[in-house]
């Protein structure tokens, strides 16, 4: 049995692709969704990203047997709290969000008698809003579900299915160890690069205009990270804010490391680290999860 009607609460970049995607690859499914933004709504409404678009979160969910929060972490539990009244007792809620451990703690105290199972799609792109989703943004990509132990297998396995039929990868983990890996392979990625775009803005030395205009690859491929939605990643580093403290003051023992091997000219450390860290992105390539063309797929002209 797969889910038939399912509530998507958000209607940006996320909660718009799986719309789309539930569209192209479950037709057989019915799609209801909610915006707290009338501008985002009527949009939506325009896009077809949902069958219905509704004027309150507890419209949405009436009736459905899946609800899916595609709203920043920060918002989980007031968005929660908007149907709580409204939702079918045997619905399943689950979400998108990029934390897990504090998103589970928020929606088990917004809807205590409801099966919720955390879940974060490891996709997405620097762009955000309404007109950003498409239907194929989940297609070969890992989605991480964090069940609590209470949880029956059965739900687990159901929302396994959903996803793997918009055509993901599934990996059961424990929120914890979800937190701190995507702190690594996540959060800390996109803090250093909102960090060094920051700095090189802030230069006195260097013009905007000259940031700007010659941009190499490696700076514009952290204006492209550093473009990400600020609203989300505020609330992603303040309900992450253990595990990417734990990450970062690793990262910093490591970097403060290369700079001494820079200080001191050690071309050993510095050779032998950029030859593992080679290897890691030709693991990440061969897996799938990148393209090894010289410009990374892009169309430049």
């Amino acid at each position: 049995m797969s889910f038939q009607r399912i509530a998507i609460i958000g209607l940006g970049l996320l909660g718009g692709s799986l719309g789309l995607a539930i569209a192209q690859r479950l037709p057989n499914a019915s799609t209801a969704g909610f915006d707290a933004d009338p501008a985002t709504r009527d949009r939506a409404a325009q896009l077809g990203l949902v069958g219905t678009v509704c004027g309150t979160a507890a419209e949405a969910v009436a009736g459905a047997d899946l609800v899916i929060l595609c709203v920043p972490v920060g918002a989980m539990s007031n968005a929660a709290l908007t149907f709580a009244e409204a939702l079918p007792a045997d619905a399943v809620v689950s979400d998108v969000g990029s934390s897990k451990a504090s998103v589970a703690k928020a929606l088990a105290q917004a809807l205590p008698h409801h099966t919720i199972i955390p879940a974060h799609p490891v996709a997405g792109t620097e762009q955000s809003g309404p007109d950003a989703g498409f239907g194929e943004l989940f297609a070969h990509r890992w989605c991480i579900l964090t069940p609590p132990a209470d949880v029956p297998e059965s739900a687990v396995e159901k929302l396994s299915a959903f996803w793997e039929a918009l055509g993901a990868n599934i990996e059961i983990m424990d929120p914890d160890h979800h937190d701190l890996v995507l702190a690594v392979t996540s959060h800390i990625p996109h803090l250093i690069a909102y960090t060094i775009v920051g700095t090189a803005s802030d230069l006195e030395e260097v013009t905007r205009g000259e940031v700007i205009k010659y941009s190499a690859g490696g700076f514009r491929d952290f204006t492209r990270i550093a473009a990400s939605d600020p609203t989300m990643w505020r609330d992603v580093f303040l309900n992450n804010r253990e595990a990417v403290l734990e990450m970062l003051g690793r990262f910093t023992e490591d970097l403060t490391d290369m700079q001494r091997a820079i200080r001191r000219g050690d071309a050993d450390k510095l050779f032998d680290l950029f030859t593992r860290t080679r290897d890691i992105r030709r693991g990440i390539v061969e897996q799938g999860q990148d393209d090894a063309r010289p410009d990374f797929g892009r169309k430049d002209h």
